[in-house]
């Protein structure tokens, strides 16, 4: 299953030492200007951490340095080293290795973020700017200092045409990037209210403009880009492997916030290009740690003797996130999709109890929300101040939002889905299609589409989803490509039906836009893979960036995912609220969190190694 995240949280090094903590301003300190300046922002209330913390809590801060941690990546290549443009597919850690942002949010809070490039944050009470007081020891890895015109540079770059488009659709509202004193950046916001934009900001990676002075920043490269984070690009093969090589003079390895992460000397992945390829290797001990997608696999094919005897550990992890929409999605820029009645019609006809039982083992749970298994997801009917919220749309959105809670019919499980078939044929006759000779047609046009697929795992629950339509009349093909051609053709929106999900955050906002938003639909790279353009859904995605607090920010995210589901843009299929990993008992592993965990906080235990030597091919 093919995913992409939708924000750019990604784990760096930090900033702040106990030692030099005594030096910063408390966090929200309240100025005579009516702004809050310090070391940490919340989205809403104040920060969990307060000036003078030594480590987060979820992190082992006399974890020790050394080591390898071996990954490896299945259905996936790379052919540059360039993450932030369109072009190319980029090798995997590179954004989070070998960047430092401005600053880092915390694992075990909603969305909060704290000192790294920047040693302070400043914006007032309506959030209408933000400035950033950078470090003074910021260093690139080539000893030069980061300055606030390495900030403003990047930033542009980033939202120029040269770098990958989304980029622009995320940072939209900023309308200046300039300094404001010798090491202070301020960004002006074309209004107040964005809570969201201070802490988003946080999250770009900062390059150096010397640097990129004398190279094409819109170019593929296999030229190693300098950096200033934890980690240098090492060794690399392209659609081989590459390794990350610790810093061992890392700018920021000496303040509180870094303690306890990016402790191995050296983090190197593989490529497999395909799933099943790459669990037989990590099940020889060809590398350490694995994340299991696959629900199969996960019960059958781990039943070895290294997991009876502890030398391979199989863990599933619980967390608490939302889990976002994985689906079947339709391109609705095919005048085939265009009626939500067909769209509805084709969900009817998946048979998820089947699937679960047959292929999944009952592992996974429906889908019925794009912000499942939070309390951003909109549930029964609409009450409150959902419901006022949704009652200046009435006549713009579907009336269903308001008589009917979103539903998708559960089957026996047996394969008997008769009834949502008889229903499906309904809709699609009242959409103009006629069921004949065995064949759904509309007019001489009969319903055939393609589902492009990147994996050829998918096919396992993509086939008989095929075979469900056939019933119909519908004729659903299959095409599977290699990773890098579904990549380029999801970009370009060049499908029929794709398989893949949309992550979410715990505090949705301005990245909403990239997803559903009319400006995205034509937008190469976003992913509003489905084509929507709706003015309702865009004042509605504006009231989520809006939102003054946590509460209308619950109430105005249920209604944006209550119109969205009454849309029937997909077919939901299902998540599970654990990751399921796997690794080679050789590593120090703190207490899971409410996010479940992260190598990134990992360490090697030569002890635990030991026993393991001889026995894996991972092992010196």
């Amino acid at each position: 299953m093919h995913r992409r995240l939708t924000r750019r949280h990604l784990l760096a090094g930090f900033a702040g030492t106990a030692a030099a903590a005594t030096a910063w301003r408390p966090a929200f300190a309240e100025t005579a200007g009516e702004t809050f300046k310090g070391p940490g922002l919340a989205m809403h209330g104040e920060p969990k951490y307060k000036p003078g913390f030594a480590n987060f809590a979820y992190v082992n801060p006399a974890a020790p340095k050394g080591g390898a941690l071996y990954t490896g990546a299945g259905d996936a290549t790379f052919d540059s080293l360039n993450p932030f443009i369109l072009k190319g597919t980029a090798a995997g850690g590179v954004v989070s290795y070998v960047f430092d942002s401005l600053m880092h949010a915390s694992d075990d809070e909603p969305f909060s973020y704290y000192a790294l490039i920047a040693k302070s944050i400043e914006t007032p009470k309506d959030r209408a700017w933000v400035a950033f007081e950078l470090d003074e020891r910021a260093r690139f890895h080539d000893g030069s200092p980061i300055t606030a015109d390495d900030v403003i540079f990047s930033f542009e770059t980033l939202v120029s045409d040269k770098a990958h488009p989304s980029y622009r659709q995320y940072y939209k509202d900023v309308v200046k990037a300039e300094k404001a004193g010798a090491s202070t950046v301020r960004f002006t916001f074309k209004g107040p209210g964005n809570r969201e934009l201070p802490l988003i900001l946080c999250q770009f990676q900062i390059f150096s403009k010397a640097y990129w002075a004398k190279r094409e920043f819109d170019k593929v490269t296999l030229e190693p880009p300098l950096g200033s984070g934890p980690y240098k690009i090492g060794a690399f093969q392209p659609g081989r492997f590459i390794a990350f090589e610790r810093v061992k003079d890392y700018w920021a390895a000496d303040l509180p916030a870094v303690r306890g992460y990016d402790n191995f000397d050296l983090v190197r992945i593989d490529y497999f290009r395909d799933t099943t390829v790459a669990r037989e290797a990590f099940k020889a001990g060809e590398y350490d740690y694995h994340y299991e997608n696959q629900a199969l696999a996960w019960a059958t094919q781990y039943e070895t003797a290294a997991v009876r005897q502890g030398l391979l550990i199989k863990r599933p992890v619980p967390n608490s996130l939302p889990q976002g929409m994985q689906a079947f999605i339709f391109n609705t820029r095919r005048p085939m999709f265009a009626d939500w009645r067909v769209r509805r019609a084709l969900a009817l006809a998946f048979d998820f109890e089947w699937t679960n039982k047959n292929l999944f083992h009952g592992q996974y749970v429906r889908t019925t929300s794009y912000f499942a298994n939070s309390e951003l997801a909109a549930k029964g009917l609409p009450e409150g101040e959902e419901l006022k919220i949704l009652e200046r749309f009435k006549g713009r959105v579907p009336d269903s939002v308001f008589t009917a809670p979103y539903a998708l019919p559960v089957y026996s499980g047996d394969g008997n889905i008769r009834s949502g078939l008889r229903d499906a044929l309904a809709l699609l006759k009242d959409a103009g299609w006629e069921f004949k000779d065995g064949k759904l047609a509309k007019g001489r046009d009969a319903m055939r589409f393609e589902a492009l697929l990147g994996s050829q795992a998918d096919e396992r629950y993509v086939l008989p989803y095929a075979q469900n339509l056939a019933r119909l009349g519908i004729v659903l093909s299959v095409r599977l490509v290699d990773p890098t051609q579904y990549q380029k053709r999801a970009e370009k929106f060049d499908f029929d039906m794709i398989s893949t999900s949309w992550g979410q955050s715990e505090s949705p906002g301005n990245e909403q836009r990239d997803l559903w938003s009319s400006a995205a639909a034509d937008l190469e790279g976003s992913q509003n893979y489905v084509g929507i353009k709706d003015k309702a859904i865009d004042e509605l995605i504006e009231l989520v960036v809006g939102a003054p607090d946590r509460e209308q920010l619950v109430a105005r995210t249920r209604a944006l995912d209550r119109v969205l589901l009454h849309n029937h843009f997909v077919v939901p299929q299902w998540h599970i609220d654990k990751d399921r990993i796997l690794y080679w008992d050789k590593f120090g592993v703190p207490e899971p969190h409410r996010r479940g965990t992260s190598t990134r906080y990992w360490w090697y235990d030569a002890q635990k190694a030991a026993r393991l030597k001889g026995k894996i091919r991972s092992m010196p």
